[in-house]
């Protein structure tokens, strides 16, 4: 893939990123053949951040296809967009997929690649230096039954330690957003927080925290699913043709991170700053990037465990994942560079 692209490429992307910020509905039908993403300001979402700041995806979609872009900042609202049609395919976490792919019974999206494995963990306070002085204490999580809550709840699960949706139990798990979590550390409201990047590396650095529980050394290989790419049923049904643009754009998208790790964490930090208004500092994302491993690999065994792990703990109802997954396309671009194709057993 390309270093990133001229100016006018760039101010393309970023137009279509102001019109979708401002609220402008996606190019209709009548107006030719149009994709629009979805992704959240995060850095598990790289692909689509770089890929939009580069304009990667809207070149491989060509000059013909009308390109727009959604910001989320929770997984339920870019999963009820793929619902409603108002994104054909969006960057979302495990558990987002999953009980969208419960609640409309399988028929409404597919995971169509993978994007970003690993990058959270157990950060905790000065003077918690071992897993059992948590015990009858507080750890938030940033939101109840998203990713990181329910691999905590687990955590605590397998020491044999109680814990409840209210915040009851030997461990007291409790949900707050990534800025209030930061302030709770700070002021030693919390004892710890399960959180993603890059807010595990902004407490590592800001608070004086350190990180007790790396969460790849709980997964068998390390490897597990941050985020993933996912498709309406819809789309990939009417527009193949589009969906295997996009997703060529996709795989060149991450080869270019993975091989210009610099001039990536640039790109993110140019386009985090121009949708959040904010910047983080080069160390934080130098930090994060080096714990996060991008990839279209969908790491599909994690997603079935995590599942699993989500009904033991009673945020999710048992759910069957067979046909969740779509890689058709995603393997036949692989195959088409010589590359190993990504299987997928079935839950």
């Amino acid at each position: 893939m390309r270093p990133p692209a001229p100016a006018t490429r760039a101010l393309a992307a970023c137009t279509a990123l102001v019109l979708a910020l401002a609220g402008c509905g996606a190019p209709g039908e009548d107006d030719g053949p149009s994709v629009t993403l979805g992704y959240f300001p995060a850095l598990a979402h790289a692909p689509a951040l770089v890929g939009v700041e580069t304009g990667a995806y809207a070149d491989a979609l060509g000059e013909g296809v009308a390109f727009d872009t959604r910001v989320f900042n929770a997984g339920p609202d870019a999963i009820n967009a793929v619902f409603s049609g108002e994104v054909d395919v969006a960057l979302v976490g495990p558990n987002p997929a999953v009980n969208g792919w419960a609640q409309s019974e399988g028929q409404a999206l597919h995971i169509i690649a993978g994007a970003a494995s690993g990058g959270a963990g157990l950060v905790t306070a000065e003077g918690i230096e071992d897993v059992d002085d948590l015990r009858g204490g507080t750890v938030a999580s940033p939101q109840l039954g998203n990713t990181q809550d329910v691999a905590l709840r687990w955590f605590a699960r397998e020491r044999g330690w109680d814990t409840d949706a209210a915040g009851g139990g030997e461990l007291s798990i409790l949900p707050q957003t990534p800025a209030e979590i930061v302030n709770a550390l700070e002021l030693g409201e919390i004892d710890g927080a399960w959180v993603p990047e890059p807010h595990l590396s902004r407490l590592l650095t800001e608070t004086g925290a350190h990180l007790l529980v790396d969460e790849a050394d709980t997964w068998s290989g390390g490897a597990f699913v941050t985020a993933h790419l996912v498709a309406g049923t819809a789309f990939l049904q009417d527009h193949p043709d589009l969906a295997e643009d996009l997703l060529r754009g996709h795989i060149d998208t991450v080869d270019w991170i993975n091989g210009h790790p610099e001039q990536a964490r640039a790109a993110v930090d140019d386009h985090l700053e121009a949708i959040t208004g904010s910047r983080l500092s080069p160390e934080v994302t130098e930090a994060a990037f080096g714990r996060i491993d991008f990839t279209v690999d969908p790491v599909a065994p994690s997603l079935y465990t995590g599942a699993e792990r989500a009904e033991a703990v009673g945020l999710l109802d048992p759910v069957d994942l067979t046909g969740i997954y779509a890689l058709d396309t995603l393997n036949a671009l692989l195959a088409e560079d010589g590359r190993d194709p990504v299987s997928v057993l079935e839950g």
